[in-house]
This record gives C-alpha cells, structure tokens and sequence, in this order.
C-alpha cells in the first residue's frame, strides 16, 4: 500500500513510493538497456563518419589509400617518343633488361643465341624489348589474377626472346660469343641506320 500523501504540504506532491524489489530491478534494467542504446548509437556514428576503405592487402603488399582510375600514366610504347621522354624511357628499359631480364633469362652467347652489349642502339631491339616489359609490368599487376606471370611467360617472353636472339635475327651481326664482343647494325632496305629517320639516334637527338 504507497504512503499516504499530505495534501496541505505547501501542494507539492511526493514521489509515489513503492516498496515491491521488483520496481527497483525493473528500473535497473531500464537504466542498462538505455546505455547500451546510447554506446551503439555513438558506435554507428563512428562507423559512418570514418571513410570508406577499398584497398585490400594482396601477397604481402599492406593496404593504403585507393589511388584514383587514371592517376597514372597510360603506357606509351617506346617508338612513338622522341628526345627526352625516349631517354627517360630508354634509361628505365635499360636497367630492366640489365638487373632483371638478363640475370634470370639471358641464355648463354652462341652462334645460335646471339646477343649485343650495345643492344640499346638496335632500334628493332629497343621495339621488342619495351613491349616484353609493359607485358610482364601488366601480367605482375595483381588484378591479372595468379595466372598472369604464367600467361606472360607463354605469351611474350618466349616468343620475344627467340626473335631478338635468332641465328639470323637483329643482332646475328653481332657478339656470338662472350670472347668476341661485336656490334653491328644491319642495314635496313632505305640505307644505313643513322639515315633512318626512326632509329635511336635519330629519335635521342629530337
């Protein structure tokens, strides 16, 4: 039975008391699931304040900040730059070829698989070479799927090497054994190299 309220106490009411334990767990529960409510609302404020994150680690590498479509540079095969930008990309081959490509797939020098320690100055080369590299830069690239370095090996390198190497290819002119260092270029139909409007010189002094 509550207590008995005063009416003449200055006619403010008191609080209805309630002896029954069970109010004061009723209340206890009330109190518990209010601030649970409020941690779970400053938890999904958080959530979507903090910006999104679409980068995913892959084969070791750490995730960092997603880079825009077409904040790179879209890949110029080497043939079509002239002066500068056909040295700077020369420079980048050139260390590919020496610190990559030759130390891991460079067969030995023969009369079978010619090679030439000046092989920069070989137009034709230089064409071969740049393309075997934006190939292998692609099928590395891990979007190409575990697949890719396999693919790359099937379809470029192999065929690539085999052509700037061949007995009777670019370089059979030059250096056909590692005692013997050779180079030569060999003339095309319109005349000597250095009167052909695309080949290295040509495009270094442009």
């Amino acid at each position: 039975m509550p207590d008995a309220v005063d009416p003449s106490d200055e006619g403010i009411m008191e609080p209805l008391r309630f002896p029954d334990p069970g109010v004061e767990s009723l209340q206890a529960s009330v109190r518990r699931l209010m601030a649970e409510s409020q941690q779970q609302a400053r938890l999904l404020d958080s959530l979507s304040s903090r910006p999104e994150d679409t980068t995913f680690a892959y084969d070791g590498f750490a995730p960092g900040p997603p880079s825009p479509r077409g904040s790179r540079p879209e890949p110029r095969f080497i043939l079509t730059l002239d002066g500068t930008a056909f040295e700077a990309e020369l420079d980048a081959l050139s260390d590919w070829v020496t610190d990559f490509l030759l130390p891991t797939y460079g067969a030995e020098v023969s009369t079978a698989a010619p090679w030439c320690l000046q092989w920069t100055e070989h137009l034709d080369v230089v064409g071969w070479l740049h393309g075997l590299w934006l190939a292998y830069q692609q099928h590395i690239d891990p979007e190409a799927g575990p697949s890719g370095p396999a693919v790359w090996h099937r379809d470029f390198l192999t065929h690539t090497m085999a052509a700037v190497r061949a007995p009777g290819g670019p370089l059979s002119a030059c250096m056909t054994s590692p005692d013997r260092p050779s180079h030569r270029i060999l003339p095309s139909p319109h005349g000597s190299a250095d009167a052909v409007p695309g080949s290295v010189s040509s495009k270094a002094a442009a």
